[in-house]
């Protein structure tokens, strides 16, 4: 049997037509009822309009400050990085394959907590102090690399 478009079955819902008879079930007032502002074309209120009432939004108080050139960064400590082997490049991605952080976008910052044990060449967009120079004990260097967001 062939495919034909007037027996495919109902994709799409159809459109409940308003206002065409009692017959309809939809008829006269097409369910906005009698009267009044919501039962006008474009009637209504705006959201979290209360009825005049000072509204919860305007009640409450404005609280703290969000810095919009706030850089959050992904903190890695140097005690996480001896899961690498020795000599390796420790850059975001290969950060990102051993679970250390979980978003390849936002900036990673090495911080010195914890002691490396290996060589390692360590490529971040930031470094505290004590970081960089526990890298630089061990042997190993380490690379600022990009900017923050």
């Amino acid at each position: 049997m062939r495919l034909r478009l007037d027996r495919l079955p109902k994709s799409v819902k159809r459109t409940r037509r308003l206002g065409r008879g009692p017959g309809s079930g939809r008829g006269k007032t097409s369910g906005r009822g009698h009267k009044g502002q919501r039962s006008r074309s474009g009637g209504g209120v705006r959201p979290g309009f209360e009825g005049g009432q000072m509204p919860l939004i305007r009640r409450l108080p404005k609280r703290g400050f969000r810095n919009p050139s706030k850089i959050e960064y992904q903190v890695v400590n140097l005690s996480e990085l001896n899961s690498f082997r020795k000599g390796s490049v420790v850059d975001p991605a290969s950060l990102r394959e051993a679970g250390l952080i979980s978003n390849r976008r936002k900036p990673v910052k090495i911080l010195g907590d914890g002691e490396l044990k290996k060589e390692l060449e360590v490529k971040a967009h930031a470094f505290s102090r004590p970081a960089s120079e526990k890298i630089a004990a061990a042997g190993g260097r380490w690379e600022v690399v990009g900017k923050g967001n």
